[in-house]
Protein backbone atom coordinates (compact mmCIF):
# COMPACT_ATOMS: atom_id res chain seq x y z
CA UNK A 1 0.00 0.00 0.00
CA UNK A 2 1.16 3.47 -1.09
CA UNK A 3 1.57 6.24 1.98
CA UNK A 4 0.17 9.41 1.91
CA UNK A 5 2.66 12.39 2.19
CA UNK A 6 1.94 14.71 4.63
CA UNK A 7 0.94 17.46 2.36
CA UNK A 8 -1.44 15.14 1.20
CA UNK A 9 -2.69 14.75 4.39
CA UNK A 10 -3.02 17.96 5.14
CA UNK A 11 -5.17 18.82 1.51
CA UNK A 12 -7.33 16.65 1.94
CA UNK A 13 -7.99 17.42 5.56
CA UNK A 14 -8.00 21.00 5.01
CA UNK A 15 -10.72 20.18 1.83
CA UNK A 16 -12.75 18.07 3.85
CA UNK A 17 -13.09 20.79 6.65
CA UNK A 18 -13.81 23.68 4.50
CA UNK A 19 -16.50 21.79 2.63
CA UNK A 20 -17.60 21.20 6.17
CA UNK A 21 -17.49 24.40 6.87
CA UNK A 22 -19.47 25.71 3.84
CA UNK A 23 -22.50 23.08 3.87
CA UNK A 24 -23.17 24.13 7.93
CA UNK A 25 -22.48 27.79 7.55
CA UNK A 26 -20.90 30.25 10.30
CA UNK A 27 -22.96 31.74 13.34
CA UNK A 28 -24.18 34.67 13.34
CA UNK A 29 -27.11 37.16 14.94
CA UNK A 30 -29.69 37.06 12.12
CA UNK A 31 -29.68 37.65 8.16
CA UNK A 32 -27.96 40.30 7.03
CA UNK A 33 -28.68 43.42 4.66
CA UNK A 34 -28.40 41.33 1.29
CA UNK A 35 -31.20 38.60 2.80
CA UNK A 36 -33.18 41.41 4.50
CA UNK A 37 -33.69 43.26 0.92
CA UNK A 38 -34.51 39.96 -0.84
CA UNK A 39 -37.65 39.93 1.16
CA UNK A 40 -38.63 42.94 -0.39
CA UNK A 41 -41.71 43.38 -2.50
CA UNK A 42 -39.77 44.48 -5.37
CA UNK A 43 -38.28 41.25 -5.31
CA UNK A 44 -40.80 39.06 -4.93
CA UNK A 45 -41.05 39.39 -1.45
CA UNK A 46 -43.66 39.86 0.77
CA UNK A 47 -42.75 43.25 2.86
CA UNK A 48 -42.27 46.72 1.59
CA UNK A 49 -38.84 48.00 2.70
CA UNK A 50 -38.60 51.60 3.27
CA UNK A 51 -35.78 54.09 3.97
CA UNK A 52 -36.39 56.55 6.60
CA UNK A 53 -36.46 60.27 5.69
CA UNK A 54 -38.83 63.40 7.12
CA UNK A 55 -41.50 62.45 5.67
CA UNK A 56 -42.07 58.76 6.49
CA UNK A 57 -41.19 59.77 10.19
CA UNK A 58 -44.08 62.44 10.27
CA UNK A 59 -46.63 59.94 8.43
CA UNK A 60 -45.51 56.84 11.37
CA UNK A 61 -45.04 59.09 14.50
CA UNK A 62 -48.81 57.63 15.78
CA UNK A 63 -48.32 57.49 19.30
CA UNK A 64 -51.72 55.97 21.60
CA UNK A 65 -54.16 58.24 22.46
CA UNK A 66 -55.28 58.88 25.59
CA UNK A 67 -57.77 61.11 27.28
CA UNK A 68 -61.27 61.51 28.40
CA UNK A 69 -65.15 61.75 26.70
CA UNK A 70 -66.89 64.94 26.84
CA UNK A 71 -69.15 63.03 29.15
CA UNK A 72 -66.48 63.01 31.71
CA UNK A 73 -64.97 66.78 30.91
CA UNK A 74 -68.06 68.52 31.13
CA UNK A 75 -69.28 66.10 34.32
CA UNK A 76 -69.26 68.82 37.42
CA UNK A 77 -67.70 68.78 40.58
CA UNK A 78 -70.03 67.14 42.91
CA UNK A 79 -70.98 69.12 46.12
CA UNK A 80 -69.56 67.75 49.35
CA UNK A 81 -72.99 67.88 51.10
CA UNK A 82 -74.93 66.07 48.53
CA UNK A 83 -76.30 63.32 49.65
CA UNK A 84 -76.25 59.87 47.63
CA UNK A 85 -77.70 56.57 47.13
CA UNK A 86 -75.54 54.39 49.69
CA UNK A 87 -75.24 56.69 52.10
CA UNK A 88 -75.81 56.26 56.25
CA UNK A 89 -77.28 59.40 57.92
CA UNK A 90 -77.80 60.51 60.93
CA UNK A 91 -81.46 62.32 62.44
CA UNK A 92 -82.11 63.36 65.59
CA UNK A 93 -86.00 65.12 65.91
CA UNK A 94 -87.07 67.32 68.36
CA UNK A 95 -90.71 67.83 69.60
CA UNK A 96 -92.23 70.38 71.46
CA UNK A 97 -94.76 68.46 73.60
CA UNK A 98 -94.03 66.22 76.85
CA UNK A 99 -96.73 64.46 77.25
CA UNK A 100 -97.54 62.29 73.95
CA UNK A 101 -94.79 62.86 71.64
CA UNK A 102 -95.16 61.62 68.45
CA UNK A 103 -91.86 59.65 68.19
CA UNK A 104 -90.37 58.90 71.43
CA UNK A 105 -92.06 57.51 74.97
CA UNK A 106 -94.02 59.79 77.31
CA UNK A 107 -91.74 62.68 78.94
CA UNK A 108 -88.99 62.06 76.02
CA UNK A 109 -88.75 65.26 73.32
CA UNK A 110 -85.97 64.18 71.67
CA UNK A 111 -85.70 61.05 69.36
CA UNK A 112 -82.39 60.05 67.50
CA UNK A 113 -82.23 57.67 64.77
CA UNK A 114 -78.24 57.20 64.55
CA UNK A 115 -78.22 55.04 60.97
CA UNK A 116 -80.94 55.46 58.49
CA UNK A 117 -79.72 53.61 55.27
CA UNK A 118 -80.18 55.49 52.02
CA UNK A 119 -81.60 52.76 49.87
CA UNK A 120 -80.48 52.28 45.88
CA UNK A 121 -83.43 54.17 45.07
CA UNK A 122 -82.37 57.23 46.82
CA UNK A 123 -85.22 56.89 49.44
CA UNK A 124 -84.86 56.64 53.13
CA UNK A 125 -87.83 55.74 55.46
CA UNK A 126 -88.68 57.71 58.57
CA UNK A 127 -91.44 56.99 60.85
CA UNK A 128 -95.00 58.94 60.16
CA UNK A 129 -92.87 60.76 57.33
CA UNK A 130 -92.60 57.79 54.73
CA UNK A 131 -90.63 57.32 52.03
CA UNK A 132 -88.58 60.59 51.42
CA UNK A 133 -86.44 60.85 48.52
CA UNK A 134 -82.72 61.36 49.97
CA UNK A 135 -80.26 61.12 47.72
CA UNK A 136 -79.27 64.64 45.39
CA UNK A 137 -80.35 66.29 48.04
CA UNK A 138 -78.36 68.15 50.67
CA UNK A 139 -78.72 67.31 54.20
CA UNK A 140 -80.37 70.95 54.58
CA UNK A 141 -83.24 69.90 51.94
CA UNK A 142 -83.67 66.77 53.25
CA UNK A 143 -83.89 68.81 56.87
CA UNK A 144 -86.74 70.64 55.27
CA UNK A 145 -88.42 67.82 53.63
CA UNK A 146 -88.75 66.04 56.53
CA UNK A 147 -90.35 68.67 58.63
CA UNK A 148 -92.79 69.17 56.18
CA UNK A 149 -93.71 65.43 56.21
CA UNK A 150 -93.53 65.56 60.32
CA UNK A 151 -95.21 69.48 60.84
CA UNK A 152 -98.55 68.19 60.47
CA UNK A 153 -98.88 65.34 63.08
CA UNK A 154 -96.32 67.10 65.40
CA UNK A 155 -96.24 70.67 66.47
CA UNK A 156 -92.86 72.38 65.21
CA UNK A 157 -90.72 70.06 64.72
CA UNK A 158 -87.10 70.67 65.05
CA UNK A 159 -85.45 68.14 62.36
CA UNK A 160 -81.10 67.59 62.08
CA UNK A 161 -79.26 65.68 59.59
CA UNK A 162 -75.86 64.84 59.61
CA UNK A 163 -73.96 62.13 56.75
CA UNK A 164 -72.09 59.99 59.06
CA UNK A 165 -71.12 57.82 56.42
CA UNK A 166 -69.99 58.57 52.49
CA UNK A 167 -70.14 54.72 51.06
CA UNK A 168 -72.74 56.37 48.59
CA UNK A 169 -70.31 59.02 47.20
CA UNK A 170 -67.44 56.66 47.26
CA UNK A 171 -65.44 55.51 44.59
CA UNK A 172 -62.77 52.47 44.86
CA UNK A 173 -59.08 52.96 43.46
CA UNK A 174 -57.00 49.91 42.59
CA UNK A 175 -53.68 48.60 41.14
CA UNK A 176 -50.45 50.70 41.37
CA UNK A 177 -51.38 52.94 43.95
CA UNK A 178 -50.07 53.03 47.73
CA UNK A 179 -53.30 51.99 49.16
CA UNK A 180 -56.09 50.09 47.09
CA UNK A 181 -59.57 50.71 48.66
CA UNK A 182 -62.77 52.57 48.70
CA UNK A 183 -62.99 56.05 49.15
CA UNK A 184 -65.75 58.60 50.04
CA UNK A 185 -65.80 61.55 47.71
CA UNK A 186 -64.81 64.68 50.67
CA UNK A 187 -64.36 68.09 50.05
CA UNK A 188 -60.94 67.81 49.47
CA UNK A 189 -60.84 65.07 47.14
CA UNK A 190 -63.40 65.37 44.38
CA UNK A 191 -61.30 65.78 41.33
CA UNK A 192 -58.69 62.32 39.65
CA UNK A 193 -55.77 63.78 40.92
CA UNK A 194 -56.75 64.39 44.81
CA UNK A 195 -58.14 61.19 44.87
CA UNK A 196 -55.48 59.20 43.15
CA UNK A 197 -53.03 61.35 46.22
CA UNK A 198 -55.49 60.40 49.14
CA UNK A 199 -54.83 56.44 47.96
CA UNK A 200 -51.14 57.01 48.44
CA UNK A 201 -50.02 58.02 45.50
CA UNK A 202 -48.50 55.86 42.28
CA UNK A 203 -46.24 53.44 43.27
CA UNK A 204 -44.51 52.88 39.62
CA UNK A 205 -42.41 55.76 37.37
CA UNK A 206 -44.83 58.29 36.93
CA UNK A 207 -43.62 58.28 33.40
CA UNK A 208 -45.22 55.18 32.77
CA UNK A 209 -48.39 55.44 34.22
CA UNK A 210 -51.89 55.35 32.99
CA UNK A 211 -54.90 55.64 34.61
CA UNK A 212 -58.12 54.27 33.73
CA UNK A 213 -61.60 55.45 35.22
CA UNK A 214 -64.75 53.58 34.77
CA UNK A 215 -67.73 55.12 34.94
CA UNK A 216 -71.12 53.15 34.17
CA UNK A 217 -70.38 51.62 30.43
CA UNK A 218 -67.70 54.34 29.35
CA UNK A 219 -64.02 54.08 30.07
CA UNK A 220 -61.37 56.55 29.89
CA UNK A 221 -58.03 56.50 30.55
CA UNK A 222 -55.09 59.35 30.90
CA UNK A 223 -51.15 59.28 31.38
CA UNK A 224 -50.96 60.58 34.84
CA UNK A 225 -47.62 63.34 33.29
CA UNK A 226 -50.50 64.68 31.21
CA UNK A 227 -52.87 64.57 34.24
CA UNK A 228 -50.53 66.94 35.94
CA UNK A 229 -49.54 68.77 33.21
CA UNK A 230 -52.96 69.57 32.11
CA UNK A 231 -55.67 70.71 34.55
CA UNK A 232 -58.30 70.23 31.50
CA UNK A 233 -58.01 66.48 32.13
CA UNK A 234 -58.24 66.63 35.71
CA UNK A 235 -62.09 64.91 35.54
CA UNK A 236 -64.71 65.67 38.62
CA UNK A 237 -65.25 62.34 40.05
CA UNK A 238 -68.56 60.63 40.33
CA UNK A 239 -69.75 58.14 43.04
CA UNK A 240 -69.49 54.87 42.02
CA UNK A 241 -66.41 55.47 39.55
CA UNK A 242 -63.68 52.86 39.12
CA UNK A 243 -59.88 54.35 39.43
CA UNK A 244 -57.26 51.58 38.28
CA UNK A 245 -53.81 52.84 37.83
CA UNK A 246 -51.68 50.55 35.74
CA UNK A 247 -48.11 50.62 33.88
CA UNK A 248 -48.06 50.97 30.19
CA UNK A 249 -48.13 47.19 28.72
CA UNK A 250 -46.36 48.25 25.29
CA UNK A 251 -42.75 47.05 24.63
CA UNK A 252 -40.63 46.60 21.41
CA UNK A 253 -38.05 43.45 20.38
CA UNK A 254 -34.27 44.54 19.94
CA UNK A 255 -32.62 41.80 18.25
CA UNK A 256 -29.39 41.19 16.03
CA UNK A 257 -25.97 43.49 17.01
CA UNK A 258 -27.07 45.18 19.76
CA UNK A 259 -26.03 45.53 23.62
CA UNK A 260 -28.72 43.77 24.53
CA UNK A 261 -31.47 41.40 23.07
CA UNK A 262 -34.51 41.32 24.80
CA UNK A 263 -37.96 42.03 24.86
CA UNK A 264 -37.99 45.92 26.34
CA UNK A 265 -40.78 47.59 27.85
CA UNK A 266 -41.37 51.21 27.15
CA UNK A 267 -39.81 53.69 29.67
CA UNK A 268 -41.93 56.63 28.37
CA UNK A 269 -44.95 57.56 26.63
CA UNK A 270 -43.05 58.10 23.07
CA UNK A 271 -39.80 56.69 22.10
CA UNK A 272 -37.58 56.99 19.12
CA UNK A 273 -35.65 54.60 17.35
CA UNK A 274 -31.94 55.98 18.78
CA UNK A 275 -33.39 56.15 22.71
CA UNK A 276 -34.85 52.60 21.85
CA UNK A 277 -31.22 51.32 20.95
CA UNK A 278 -29.69 53.38 23.75
CA UNK A 279 -31.80 51.35 26.20
CA UNK A 280 -30.87 48.13 25.08
CA UNK A 281 -27.13 49.31 25.36
CA UNK A 282 -26.37 50.70 22.47
CA UNK A 283 -24.79 49.19 18.62
CA UNK A 284 -22.10 46.64 19.61
CA UNK A 285 -19.14 47.98 18.56
CA UNK A 286 -17.28 44.60 17.72
CA UNK A 287 -19.93 43.85 15.52
CA UNK A 288 -22.95 46.28 14.41
CA UNK A 289 -23.10 47.70 10.79
CA UNK A 290 -24.39 51.15 11.09
CA UNK A 291 -25.79 51.96 7.87
CA UNK A 292 -27.83 48.10 8.27
CA UNK A 293 -30.69 49.49 11.15
CA UNK A 294 -34.13 47.84 10.70
CA UNK A 295 -37.37 48.48 12.10
CA UNK A 296 -39.63 45.63 11.90
CA UNK A 297 -43.58 46.53 12.18
CA UNK A 298 -47.07 45.73 10.72
CA UNK A 299 -48.37 48.52 9.25
CA UNK A 300 -52.33 49.99 9.40
CA UNK A 301 -53.18 50.44 5.50
CA UNK A 302 -54.09 53.86 6.24
CA UNK A 303 -50.38 54.85 7.53
CA UNK A 304 -48.70 52.49 4.73
CA UNK A 305 -50.27 53.87 2.30
CA UNK A 306 -49.56 57.65 2.78
CA UNK A 307 -45.54 56.12 3.24
CA UNK A 308 -45.93 54.72 -0.17
CA UNK A 309 -47.70 57.58 -1.70
CA UNK A 310 -50.47 54.67 -2.19
CA UNK A 311 -54.64 54.22 -2.33
CA UNK A 312 -54.42 50.52 -2.96
CA UNK A 313 -53.18 48.94 -0.15
CA UNK A 314 -55.83 47.24 2.28
CA UNK A 315 -55.29 45.51 5.68
CA UNK A 316 -52.67 45.68 7.68
CA UNK A 317 -48.96 45.53 5.93
CA UNK A 318 -45.38 44.32 6.44
CA UNK A 319 -42.62 47.08 6.89
CA UNK A 320 -39.58 47.10 7.16
CA UNK A 321 -38.29 50.58 7.66
CA UNK A 322 -34.61 51.38 7.36
CA UNK A 323 -32.56 53.59 8.96
CA UNK A 324 -28.48 54.41 8.28
CA UNK A 325 -26.73 56.54 11.19
CA UNK A 326 -23.74 56.99 9.19
CA UNK A 327 -25.68 59.45 6.89
CA UNK A 328 -25.37 63.32 7.80
CA UNK A 329 -29.02 63.19 9.09
CA UNK A 330 -28.74 59.61 10.06
CA UNK A 331 -28.90 60.37 13.41
CA UNK A 332 -31.92 62.99 13.41
CA UNK A 333 -33.82 60.26 11.63
CA UNK A 334 -33.32 57.67 14.26
CA UNK A 335 -34.06 60.53 16.98
CA UNK A 336 -37.42 61.66 15.45
CA UNK A 337 -38.53 57.93 14.06
CA UNK A 338 -41.13 56.22 16.60
CA UNK A 339 -40.96 52.81 18.15
CA UNK A 340 -44.65 51.38 18.69
CA UNK A 341 -45.92 48.39 20.78
CA UNK A 342 -44.76 45.08 19.03
CA UNK A 343 -42.06 46.44 16.61
CA UNK A 344 -38.78 44.51 16.40
CA UNK A 345 -35.67 46.60 16.29
CA UNK A 346 -33.17 44.78 14.52
CA UNK A 347 -29.08 45.72 13.75
CA UNK A 348 -27.43 43.73 11.02
CA UNK A 349 -23.87 42.50 11.85
CA UNK A 350 -20.89 44.45 9.84
CA UNK A 351 -19.69 42.67 6.57
CA UNK A 352 -16.12 42.29 8.40
CA UNK A 353 -17.84 39.73 10.87
CA UNK A 354 -18.11 37.64 8.93
CA UNK A 355 -14.35 37.40 7.31
CA UNK A 356 -13.69 37.23 10.55
CA UNK A 357 -15.35 34.33 11.32
CA UNK A 358 -14.57 32.61 7.99
CA UNK A 359 -11.11 33.41 8.61
CA UNK A 360 -11.37 32.41 12.39
CA UNK A 361 -12.76 28.86 10.58
CA UNK A 362 -10.17 28.44 8.19
CA UNK A 363 -7.20 29.12 10.46
CA UNK A 364 -9.04 26.15 12.99
CA UNK A 365 -9.68 24.49 9.84
CA UNK A 366 -6.26 24.32 9.20
CA UNK A 367 -4.70 23.54 12.69
CA UNK A 368 -7.12 20.38 12.60
CA UNK A 369 -5.49 19.71 9.49
CA UNK A 370 -1.96 19.69 10.85
CA UNK A 371 -2.74 17.24 13.49
CA UNK A 372 -4.77 15.26 11.09
CA UNK A 373 -1.15 15.13 9.02
CA UNK A 374 0.52 14.33 11.51
CA UNK A 375 -1.20 12.33 13.13
CA UNK A 376 -0.98 10.22 9.60
CA UNK A 377 2.91 10.67 9.23
CA UNK A 378 3.33 9.16 12.16
CA UNK A 379 1.39 5.94 11.49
Amino acid sequence: MKVLTTRAVKTAALAVLLASTAACGLPRSGPNKAEIFKGSVLREGDAFIVTVNQRVTRATAVTPALGFSSAFQNAGVVGSDTISAGDTLALTIFENVRDDPLLGNTGQRVSALSEVQVDGQGYIFVPYAGRIKAAGQTPDGLRQAITRKLDAQTPDPQVTVQRVAGDGSAVSVAGSVGANGVYAIERPTRTLSAMIARAGGVSIEPSVAIIRVTRGKQTGSVWLQDLYANPALDIALRPGDKIVVEQDTRAFVALGATGAQNRVPFETQTLSAIEAIAIVGGLNTSLADPTGVFVFRNEPAEIANSVLGRKDLQGDQRMVYVLDLTQPTGMFEARDFVIRDGDTVYVTEAPFVQWQKTLSAITGTAGAADSIATAGSGG
